[in-house]
């Protein structure tokens, strides 16, 4: 049987930066690269240590991804071999689930002659993970500022500010988004919905223009960092303190339990005091200073199309 394959690497990525809950994400240099192939049989290898527990049937994220792709295009899937391998951990806030999902979708879009635009990318992701933050960073790299109306996505996509980087202290535990977004009320007061909206909006004005002065306190949250403080000890005192180390704003990754702070500074102090303040609590972490991806989602080789 001819090969046909083509392979797509992702980037991981940040969401919320604290106030901009559901709305903000930024792609991380942190990658999960998808071979994909047509196959007499559907198999699906999973590479690294990132991967455990991941399925390897029909039900995997990948796979499901490809099915939706040649459904919505009228095609017949065919049996596909599926080679995954991520730098990304899974259920630390990361966007591993995105960065997947980003991924099947691009990489099956290629296979079927590529019937679907960026945009319809975009928006069949969010239609499938419910909120346009991590799969827009993925997809388009950089930082990403979106409203989903259950139908399509507004976007504004924007390039990082020069010599800003995320230093992301990754705890090594797991923590389930579901489980973490259940621990959020149902409403809110006019107060927290007040500063919800002013800081969401401080943020994402200072992200656009480079001011990085304003981002300690852009990034404070009340929508779901407070409901969340108590599963990840030291959150707080990171939170409070990091700057004085060289954070110029901090906050929970997406739901967690990543810990993100952003800085201009490599001097080594802010990594240290994360992990020095995590470990004072009981809790273990690697730390990576990781730079914004400006790329998104890149087809790295392409053999020829399948239909």
């Amino acid at each position: 049987m001819e090969s046909f394959e083509v392979e797509v690497k992702v980037p991981g990525s940040t969401a919320n930066l604290g106030p901009g809950f559901d709305t903000i994400g930024m792609a991380l240099q942190l990658y999960t690269t998808i071979k994909m192939k047509r196959a007499e049989r559907t198999f699906i290898h999973l590479r690294g240590g990132n991967l455990n527990g991941i399925p390897t049937d029909k039900s995997n994220l990948v796979y499901q991804a490809a099915k939706l792709i040649f459904e919505k295009a009228g095609y017949v899937l065919p049996d596909l071999e599926i080679d995954i391998e991520s730098e990304i951990p899974l259920t630390r806030g990361l966007g591993s689930s995105a960065a997947a999902l980003v991924g099947g979708l691009t990489a099956a879009n290629v296979l079927a002659g590529e019937p679907f635009s960026r945009k319809e990318i975009y928006d069949l992701a969010t239609s499938v993970e419910g909120h346009p933050d991590n799969v827009g960073a993925s997809l388009l790299g950089g930082i990403v500022t979106a409203a989903w109306d259950q139908q399509q996505v507004s976007y504004v996509r924007m390039l990082p500010m020069n010599g800003i980087k995320v230093v992301a202290a990754i705890p090594d535990f797991e923590l389930s988004t579901n489980m973490a977004r259940d621990l959020l009320p149902s409403s809110y007061s006019r107060e927290d919905t007040i500063h919800a909206i002013s800081h969401a909006a401080l943020l994402a004005s200072a992200l656009a223009t480079g001011n990085t002065m304003v981002l300690s306190q852009a990034m404070k949250d009340r929508i779901h960092q407070p409901y969340r403080m108590h599963m990840l000890p030291g959150l707080e005192q990171l939170l409070n303190h990091a700057r004085e180390y060289g954070a110029l704003g901090v906050a929970l990754s997406g739901a967690g339990p990543t810990i993100i702070a952003l800085t201009e500074n490599e001097d080594g102090r802010l990594p240290q005091f994360m992990e020095s303040i995590l470990l004072e609590h009981g809790v273990p972490s690697t730390i990576k200073t990781l730079p914004i991806d400006t790329v998104g989602a890149a087809s790295v080789e392409v053999c020829p199309k399948l239909l």
